[in-house]
Order: C-alpha cells, then sequence, then structure tokens
C-alpha cells in the first residue's frame, strides 16, 4: 500500500486507510521542513476507543509507508503491524487518557523551538496575536529520559491546560482534534520561536498589552477558537507584566548580548555603529526591513553562533 497524496482534509471520522495516509503525509512534512532528523519524532491518531495508530519506531518519518504504521491498545500493546510501535508511546497515551478532545498527536523537535526547550524558556510572551488566539502560551516541561515514567511524569502536570508543550533538552509536543490541527500546532510553535529568536537578536521586542490580549480573548470567543491554554497574569506575559518584572542584571539573571547593548543605552546605535548582529546602525524607534531570505540568513547565523557556545 503507497500513497502520495500531499494533502490532509480535516474531521476524524475516516478510515484506518486514510489515517495511515495522513500519518505519513505529516511525516513527509515534518521531515521536509527540517524538524526531525534521522528517526526522530512520532506521529499517532485515535482510531476508536480502544485503538490507536502509531508510526513505528527506528524509522524516518520522512520514508514511512502506510503499512508501516502499527495499531497498539490503551495499554500500549501493539494489535497489528509488521514494524513496532514508537518507543515513546506511553507519552501519547497519557495525552489521549487526559484529554477526551483529543484525536491526533504530533512530537517532533524543531530546531528553534527545541533550543528553547534546552535554553528552558517558554514561549509565554504575548508577541503575535495569532499565537495568543491559538495557543495562548507554551510552556516547558521538566526534562525526563525519552521512553521512560520520567518523560510522561514530566508531561502530565501541563497535559491537561495546554494544546502544545516544550520538553526540556527533547522537543516539542503538540495534539488536537484531529491530525492536520496537530501538525499546524506544531508549525505555530516553531514559527513563534522563530520569531521569539529574532526579536532576541535585534535586542528589542514590544509586547502587546494586557488590553490587547482581553481583545484578542473577545475574538477567540467569538471565533469559536478553542483551546486549553488558560489566560492569567502570567500567560501570556504581557508588557505591564515585562515592566514589573527586576531587570535581569538585578535578579542574577544572565542578560542577552543583544539586551545589554540596548540597556546600555543603545551606545553602540548612538556611536554610529553596526549592532552585533550585522543590522545597520538606527537611533531609539529606528525600523528595519528583512526580505524573507535575510531573515533566515540572520536565525542561521544565531543558530551557529549557539553551536559554537
Amino acid at each position: 500500500m503507497t500513497t502520495r497524496s500531499d494533502t490532509i482534509t480535516p474531521g476524524g471520522l475516516k478510515s484506518d486507510d486514510e489515517h495511515r495516509a495522513d500519518i505519513c503525509n505529516v511525516g513527509r512534512w515534518i521531515h521536509q521542513r527540517g524538524y526531525v532528523a534521522a528517526t526522530d519524532g512520532n506521529i499517532t491518531v485515535r482510531l476508536d476507543n480502544q485503538r490507536i495508530l502509531t508510526s513505528p519506531t527506528a524509522a524516518s518519518k520522512g520514508m514511512m509507508e502506510p503499512d508501516d504504521l502499527a495499531i497498539v491498545d490503551y495499554q500500549g500493546k501493539k494489535i497489528s503491524g509488521r514494524k513496532a510501535a514508537s518507543s515513546e508511546i506511553a507519552m501519547h497515551l497519557l495525552i489521549y487518557k487526559r484529554r477526551p478532545d483529543v484525536n491526533a498527536i504530533c512530537h517532533a523537535h524543531p530546531p528553534v523551538a527545541t533550543g528553547y526547550a534546552a535554553a528552558n524558556l517558554p514561549l509565554s510572551k504575548a508577541l503575535i496575536s495569532e499565537v495568543v488566539l491559538a495557543l495562548g502560551c507554551i510552556p516547558v516541561a521538566q526534562y525526563g529520559t525519552p521512553g521512560t515514567p520520567e518523560l510522561t511524569r514530566a508531561l502530565e502536570p501541563l497535559v491537561a491546560r495546554y494544546d502544545a508543550i516544550l520538553m526540556a533538552n527533547h522537543g516539542v509536543v503538540t495534539y488536537g482534534e484531529d491530525l492536520r490541527m496537530a501538525y499546524f500546532r506544531m508549525e505555530t510553535v516553531e514559527h513563534f520561536a522563530r520569531v521569539s529568536l529574532v526579536t532576541e537578536l535585534l535586542g528589542r521586542e514590544v509586547l502587546l498589552s494586557s488590553t490587547d490580549v482581553e481583545k484578542l480573548l473577545e475574538a477567540r470567543r467569538r471565533y469559536g477558537i478553542e483551546t486549553a491554554a488558560p489566560i492569567s497574569a502570567e500567560c501570556p506575559v504581557t508588557a505591564e507584566a515585562r515592566r514589573e518584572e527586576p531587570a535581569p542584571e538585578a535578579s542574577g539573571r544572565p542578560v542577552p548580548a543583544a539586551r545589554r547593548e540596548e540597556s546600555y543605552g543603545g551606545a553602540m546605535h548612538q556611536h554610529g555603529a553596526g549592532c552585533a548582529c550585522g543590522l545597520p546602525a538606527g537611533g531609539e524607534g529606528a525600523r528595519f526591513s528583512l526580505t524573507p531570505q535575510e531573515l533566515e540568513r540572520l536565525i542561521d547565523e544565531a543558530m551557529r553562533e549557539l553551536h559554537r557556545r
């Protein structure tokens, strides 16, 4: 059995064969976008209240065929399939048991979001309206060894309240009412991480206000957008909450180089020097224009710098 369709229709009322094709498609997408390397990642779909369809272990997600997939029960025991089920099936079982509304799960290692996870930094700032609407906040779960009960214990406190979770020193897991939504949320997490990284490189980020967030919550209700993520004084972090935080130097937290330049009065810009990231000089409130290609290069430079450290 083979599939070469490159689309996924919404909804979960599909045949087993259609679900198999969908998992193979998402596997190719996350591989093509660099969200996984080698045999990383896993994808599952809830078939019914007794069976879960899962990607196989030790297989490239970009090279899967429908017959490679396995079916397991809710204890993780294989029911059918010529290959072994994902070694991280326990994580998926936990989410399905805690979230009856979830019918599909995607786990991958998108590089920028995984970088935030490895730095133990949640993606919780009110930077992009669409992310506030779709996900609210993306927390970091404590580290747990993959494929062991440590991992499920680390995720368990967060699963009921969030639709996307960064996994410390590991990757990202997203889930939703169907596989298309689970995959879209993975894209959203990585896109948000890339934008957040660029604001760090620029040394400046302007957060939405609490009033802005309230308007987005009203829009969420009006549009019928459903997400488990709570909205509170801490989630997402708004402009007002940022002003109440102590300065990084006073709290003992390390200060990124770009932010140090800003906190020291923008001296580099005032003296006509370009910033460390190679951008042109500019005064307070200066605006910069970047083409998509320039943005890609900027992110690549940042990732190389992180690797050198």
